[in-house]
């Protein structure tokens, strides 16, 4: 199977869309934008495993921004058997 990063929706845009400067103002309309491009993809769900996985700081992943991974890395700790 081919790498999944080639079936990806954003490599078809500036990967800076991706990567908004802040949380309000112009970064609210630019997040919603690279959301909008994980929305029609194919492979958004392996795209966040990968963020997840591998504690991307930055950017919007599967459609995540920061702040939401970090929730979901936090979920996913606590469902992991001790």
């Amino acid at each position: 199977m081919s790498n999944w990063r080639e079936l990806a929706e954003c490599r078809y845009e500036d990967p800076d869309l991706f990567f908004p400067i802040g949380t309000s103002g112009p970064a609210l309309l630019q997040t919603r934008r690279a959301r909008a491009v994980c929305g029609r993809c194919r492979v958004r769900g392996q795209c966040l495993d990968f963020a997840l996985t591998t504690a991307q700081p930055a950017g919007v992943w599967g459609g995540a921004t920061e702040d939401e991974r970090r929730d979901l890395g936090r979920a996913r700790t606590r469902r992991r058997p001790s």
